[in-house]
């Protein structure tokens, strides 16, 4: 890991922070933190369960509109999505490739932050707001992040502050669970931007030093054993799903699991049977599997799969011969989520960029794992950071998730200098292309 940092780019850093328009971007942050309160108590009062997202990527919309950005919309994934143009100012809603022959090609920065919530449909919102605390579900992960990105956008035209390059601006969807991060994969590979990414910023929770460059991949599985069922007593010989199922967990659950890379395998869910007096004909059961390390995860789907299979064929031979095969088991193993596993290597120029920046600021920056939406980019080779919007929070995915706000500006300012300076080097890199 690098320990000193190029003389010169901290100066550049140094030099963003000192001009004008930014220090009136800085001061936009520190007159409207009631506003942004307001912001994220409304917020948080739309509900955004998994895949029902759209009432809050319409609010954003809405909110970039006001703020002064005249390319919004919401894609066919549901993301609410908005481009600040760079300098001079080019119409954003302009196709590049109209303009220039090598546009398509032209990179640019991603700014994202996820929409939704853990929570499902019906939960309780009603949140409470003291001074510059919010209680509610959701009000730290991602209120915190999606209202970070609200204030950039809102400080930058605020102080006129054009970037370097044009910034796309994203409220995500599907970063939760069986989301499955289908937001960003979308934008990756189905969108007006895919293949033009240069650098991607992730604003997800609370926090001001945390730093995510590498990605926690996960495998999640649904599995399913069916069978003919019947009475406990007259069909008692009957394979039982459930039996075989728990036969599967308590075997897959014994194995040995490396700790270096760390590896975790989680049963978070097993249903099936109606009564207490018959066999059931189904029984299932979700997986998540997680490590940093793609041969590990893919390792342990192995071992998933053979466990399972392995209980269901012995059982399937216990079972008398003269029965039909029809009295046989059956197996699915669905998958129900990959994220993939990635890594920012230490000295890639985005952390570097990252470090001169909290050095300004007296920050010390602190490197984690983590499963978010930069795992898509980070699998791709695509810079990426996943940061904190600032301020504190707890609880979260329960039903008394809080945030507070104390120390948000400081974070917004880390965001905004990190930014400019991001577009700055994109700028760079497209006159090179040129």
């Amino acid at each position: 890991m690098s320990t000193t940092l190029p003389s010169t780019l901290y100066s550049r850093i140094s030099r963003l922070a000192a001009d004008r328009k930014v220090h009136q971007a800085f001061r936009w942050f520190h007159l409207n933190d009631g506003k942004l309160m307001d912001w994220q108590r409304a917020l948080v009062s739309i509900p955004a369960p998994p895949f029902g997202e759209t009432a809050r990527a319409v609010w954003l919309a809405e909110r970039l509109v006001e703020i002064g950005l005249e390319d919004v919309h919401i894609d066919n994934e549901g993301n609410a999505i908005a481009v600040l143009p760079a300098a001079p100012g080019r119409k954003p809603e302009q196709r590049d490739e109209e303009i220039d022959p090598i546009a398509s090609r032209i990179p640019v920065l991603l700014v994202s932050a996820h929409l939704d919530t853990v929570f499902p449909d019906g939960t309780p919102l009603a949140p409470v707001l003291e001074h510059r605390r919010l209680s509610a579900p959701g009000a730290c992960d991602n209120a915190a992040g999606v209202i970070g990105l609200l204030a950039l956008v809102a400080a930058l035209k605020a102080a006129d502050l054009a970037p370097d390059c044009h910034i796309v601006f994203a409220g995500n969807v599907g970063e939760e669970g069986e989301g499955d991060l289908r937001g960003v994969r979308h934008i990756y590979a189905r969108s007006l931007w895919s293949g033009r990414i240069a650098a991607h910023l992730v604003l997800d929770g609370a926090g001001d030093e945390i730093a995510v460059t590498e990605a926690l991949g996960s495998r999640r599985f649904l599995v399913t054993i069916e069978g003919p069922g019947g009475h406990s007593w007259s069909d008692a010989d009957a394979a039982n799903p459930i039996a075989v199922l728990s036969e599967a967990i308590v075997s897959i659950s014994r194995l040995a699991l490396p700790s270096t890379p760390r590896t975790t395998l989680n049963v978070g869910t097993i249903e099936g049977g109606t009564t207490v007096n018959s066999v059931p004909e189904r029984a299932s059961a979700r997986f998540d599997l997680r490590s940093g390390n793609a041969e590990q995860l893919a390792w342990l789907e192995a071992q998933l799969r053979h466990a399972v299979e392995s209980a269901v064929d012995k059982a399937n031979a216990r079972v008398s011969r003269e029965k039909a095969t029809s009295a046989d088991l059956r197996v699915s193993i669905e998958s129900i989520g990959d994220r993939p596993a990635g890594r920012l290597a230490d000295d890639a120029a985005i952390l570097e960029t990252l470090r001169a920046v909290d050095r300004h600021l007296g920050l010390k920056t602190q490197l984690r794992l983590a499963s978010t939406d930069a795992n898509i980019p980070l699998s791709l080779g695509i810079p990426a950071l996943t940061l904190g919007a600032g301020g504190n929070g707890g609880g979260i995915h329960t039903r008394g998730e809080w945030f507070d706000a104390t120390g948000r500006e400081l974070a917004l300012k880390r965001l905004l200098l990190l930014l400019l300076a991001l577009s700055q080097e994109i700028q760079q890199a497209i006159l090179e292309l040129r």
